[in-house]
């Protein structure tokens, strides 16, 4: 049996240029970092005496003997990829529930194809899992989305990841100082707002509107630099905050979609008790709600969002990983 752990992440600034409609005519920039949540993917080859060839195990279980009937469409096409041939059981487990802006898809994808190629006996790099997890959801699903989460998840840690126009994804690890990254990072406090969306249909809004947006995405895409420069120099950890917030006002240009007045009555009452910026997470419309809030400041943010969900976590270092492998076939 084999069991990857793969993270989920958080995507501070630069959202949305990671999306082909912008990619292909400027390079597309956006800084993350992967946080201790995590999916778990167990695969386990089987014997041949099986009743079923693939058992999948997810928020209901399949049972069939042809990849083509498999409904799951990330498995079914990850399987087709690795091209399993023989009988095997997937199950996945996740911390955080899927749909919230934490990039959850693309974390289980990643971890299915680290778990795939574990079970044949081989390893892939992480840039071939992001790329690869990236294939099955954006050119085979047809899925509207970028392929920051894919890489995030793969590589873990604090990165700026830049998208070229031939597809190539070049990816930075911030060179931060630890004392840089522990304030930012004791800092920033998460909120559920129990609202969950499907992220492609907000970011096909945006992609309709991907000419008049180019000018706001490039801003967002510019405050990559600053926000990189938090976490290597001499500068007010504070200044983060106010560059999450200069993020927030431009990614709700992008349409309607990404808030609502609910989520805009939260972000003035964190704001009101000490908040010094944040945003929605993810494409937006629900999710979770990002904030960088200085310590003392803390318990009145969590006591003015107290009909949220506040979920404490913390950085992840490594990225996609198994944790357990024993290719033992009874």
């Amino acid at each position: 049996m084999i069991i990857s752990r793969t993270p989920l992440r958080i995507s501070f600034v630069g959202g949305g240029t990671d999306l082909e409609s912008y990619y292909l005519k400027e390079d597309g920039q956006v800084l993350s970092t992967a946080i201790d949540k995590y999916i778990y993917v167990t695969a386990k080859r089987q014997i041949h005496i099986v009743e079923y060839k693939y058992r999948i195990g997810y928020s209901q279980t399949e049972f069939t003997d042809c990849i083509e009937d498999i409904q799951h469409p990330i498995v079914r096409e990850a399987l087709k990829m690795m091209d399993i041939d023989f009988p095997v059981e997937i199950t996945t487990f996740a911390d955080i529930p899927g749909g919230t802006g934490l990039g959850s898809s693309s974390t289980f994808t990643v971890g299915l194809l680290n778990a795939l190629y574990a079970l044949k006996g081989q390893r892939a790099t992480k840039y071939t899992l992001a790329s690869q997890a990236a294939h099955i959801e954006i050119d085979l699903l047809k899925r509207t989305m970028g392929a920051q989460d894919h890489f995030a998840a793969a590589y873990g840690n604090i990165n700026i990841f830049t998208f070229k126009k031939n597809g190539v994804v070049m990816v930075d690890p911030i060179f931060y100082k630890p004392e840089n990254k522990l304030k930012i990072g004791n800092n920033l406090l998460i909120f559920y707002t129990g609202i969950k969306r499907d992220a492609s249909k907000i970011l096909e809004s945006q992609n309709e509107s991907a000419v008049e947006n180019f000018q706001v995405l490039t801003k967002m895409k510019n405050l990559v630099q600053p926000l990189s420069d938090t976490f290597t120099q001499k500068i007010s950890a504070h200044k983060f905050g106010e560059l999450l917030h200069k993020n927030w006002l431009l990614k709700r240009e992008l349409t309607k979609k990404i808030s609502s007045s609910q989520i805009d009555s939260y972000y003035r009452k964190a704001i009101k008790a000490g908040a010094i910026g944040g945003k929605l997470l993810g494409a937006g419309g629900g999710g979770f709600l990002l904030f960088y809030v200085p310590k003392k400041y803390q318990n009145a943010v969590i006591n003015s969002l107290s009909d949220l969900h506040y979920l404490k976590f913390g950085y992840d270092n490594y990225g996609t990983r198994i944790t357990y492998y024993d290719q033992t076939v009874f």
